[in-house]
């Protein structure tokens, strides 16, 4: 095997004794640990497993769990993988094909492993998965065992890019009939997630660098401009940022790309002028007394008091209420936004007894836009008010003095801690 093959194997066997050893064991237990990683991640034991898993996951340029997390299968069997191979041209367009992006996986989260293992860079500049389809003597020497023929190794392995011959689609994925002469063409809208991602990288690196000593300058150099310093070196912000997350608390069961990227991906602002909403208030006291009523949410509050009151609790409970209070949350960004979006043309600084975080929260302009980036002591004073609403304010009043539970402070740092995951949709 050569270095980066085996740089593979050893990290996994690490990652294994590092998971499975116990402060509690003994030498005599460790080494005997130790002994059974070798044997697990030996080319004898590990390819054979890895093959079988291999069909598990599939490649793709334009995963459909982008559009809905359940779009990947239907009665219909299992939605078409789509690889787009398009031709790069000099046409200004961005599109598939005119950026260099890697591929997306999608499929069985256990099966990530086996992904990993076949799209490794080899020296050449190709994947190892391309040297096993042309079969290179690096692809025969590496499958080449005593527990399982080559070939049958080979086609397992092989079952990752294959697709069928018969497309299949899913209801939930967005579709368009567009125009063709007289008739129209039914369109899936797939993501290129690569490209998503792309994106995101290449924002990271103008914002934050791209080692150690290249951001440290452009944190020096942030903190000039704050200072009112000069400089004669300059630097680069991206502002009005969206960021997008697919996949909740599993990115993992939406692509491979989406699992390394934390399900957090950033969109540029790119909206057309709005018109002013004269339904929208800016709030003059509090966002939570002035911006949104509690029977707005009556029916989503009404569903937690009866998860509240199952007499039983199992993960599908617990996942239960966290949808929930997914949904109050997401409602309250959207308020929020829609508060920002009206922010300078409604705040009056003389009018205004808003709290200094929400303001920092709620106003659109450079100076607040600033104080959000610095800390995120305003933030967590947000998200503290929004666990307190949503359980002493909204759940309380919607069911009743004499019908509602008190809870204790864990409910509270559940919901909090539920929060930590929605920090930068909330900035």
């Amino acid at each position: 095997m050569n270095e980066i093959i085996s740089k593979f194997f050893d990290e996994r066997k690490e990652a294994w004794i590092k998971k499975n050893r116990k402060s509690s064991m003994n030498e005599e237990e460790i080494l005997e640990l130790h002994q059974k990683a070798v044997r697990e991640f030996s080319r004898e034991i590990w390819l054979p497993n890895a093959s079988k898993r291999a069909k598990q996951i599939s490649i793709a340029t334009h995963p459909c769990t982008f559009s809905h997390p359940s779009a990947r299968k239907n009665k219909n069997g299992y939605v078409t993988s789509i690889i787009a191979k398009v031709e790069q041209s000099d046409d200004g367009f961005l599109r598939t094909g005119n950026v260099r992006v890697p591929s997306d996986a999608l499929g069985n989260a256990a099966a990530l492993d086996v992904h990993k293992f076949l799209t490794l860079l080899m020296p050449d500049g190709q994947q190892l998965i391309e040297h096993i389809q042309k079969e290179t003597p690096l692809a025969i020497s590496l499958l080449t065992i005593s527990t399982k023929p080559y070939d049958v190794l080979r086609d397992e392995f092989l079952a990752m890019i294959s697709t069928s011959n018969e497309m299949v689609t899913s209801s939930k994925i967005k579709q368009v009939y567009f125009p063709v002469e007289d008739s129209y063409h039914q369109l899936s809208i797939l993501t290129n997630s690569g490209m998503l991602f792309e994106l995101r990288k290449r924002l990271n690196k103008i914002r934050f660098g791209e080692d150690e000593e290249e951001k440290e300058h452009l944190k020096t150099l942030r903190n000039s401009k704050k200072n009112n310093k000069f400089s004669e070196d300059g630097y680069r912000e991206i502002f009005n940022l969206t960021t997008i997350g697919y996949g909740g608390t599993k990115p993992q069961n939406i692509s491979v790309l989406n699992s390394r990227n934390g399900g957090k991906a950033q969109l540029i602002y790119s909206m057309p002028p709005t018109l002013e909403k004269r339904e929208i208030h800016f709030p003059k006291i509090d966002f939570f007394k002035n911006s949104i009523s509690i029977w707005e949410f009556k029916e989503t509050f009404f569903a937690l008091d009866n998860i509240y009151k199952t007499n039983y609790n199992n993960i599908n409970i617990r996942e239960g209420r966290d949808y929930r209070y997914g949904e109050i949350i997401d409602r309250i960004i959207d308020k929020m936004w829609a508060i920002r979006s009206v922010s300078k043309e409604q705040y009056y600084e003389k009018n205004s007894k808003l709290k200094y975080h929400q303001k920092v929260w709620l106003i659109d302009n450079e100076h607040y836009q600033m104080e959000r980036e610095k800390d995120d002591e305003w933030l967590d004073k947000i998200m503290k008010e929004i666990a307190r609403w949503i359980i002493d304010v909204g759940y309380k009043k919607v069911i009743g003095k004499k019908e509602y539970i008190k809870f204790g402070k864990s409910e509270y740092l559940h919901l909090l801690a539920l929060l930590e995951k929605y920090k930068e949709v909330l900035r």
